[in-house]
């Protein structure tokens, strides 16, 4: 009889383990749930969908991009920036990653309460978080506000490591 209630007990404890750590994920970039662009609407956009992707963001990322202060986003590559799969990155690097600084402070929290691997979507916004704020820390114009910027990305530097290596 105390078997079966230990068993009952440990199932429980999984379901409510299990549940809090996908709603846990899904909170890291909540403007990603729903994005509305003109009359299409995107569902939880992500640019990778194979290896290929993978490569084609590393390639955009070595040709440059640049994040204007009016909130829009661009690739250097005329030829890259020309491609589809380029639209579904401006889609995430305009709508979905945080460009705010206490939004910023705030996915550097959540990431530092995560448990367990990032979502592969997760990995990909925070790493162009990263990118976000390397540019923000060479436009900064102040030392103070190159020091904040710094410090984010310092911070989302080490999410991401021990993400990729499992220690902090």
């Amino acid at each position: 009889m105390l078997s079966w209630r230990m068993l009952l007990i440990g199932l429980f404890y999984c379901c409510i383990k299990t549940g809090a750590t996908q709603c846990q994920s899904k909170a890291l970039f909540p403007a990603a749930s729903r994005i509305k662009r003109g009359a299409a609407t995107v569902v939880n956009p992500a640019f990778h969908s194979s290896f290929d992707d993978v490569h084609l963001l590393f390639e955009i990322l070595l040709a440059g991009i640049h994040f204007e202060a009016s909130g829009e986003f661009s690739v250097k590559d005329a030829e890259l920036a020309s491609l589809r799969k380029t639209q579904n990155l401006e889609v995430i690097c305009v709508d979905i990653i945080p460009r705010k600084l206490k939004d910023i402070f705030r996915l550097i929290s959540d990431l530092s309460n995560h448990n367990g691997h990032l979502h592969q979507d997760d990995f990909e916004r925070t790493l162009l978080t990263l990118v976000y704020t390397a540019q923000q820390v060479v436009n900064s114009t102040t030392l103070y506000q190159r020091d904040v910027w710094a410090e984010s990305f310092v911070s989302l530097y080490k999410a991401i490591k021990q993400d990729l290596t499992g220690t902090n």
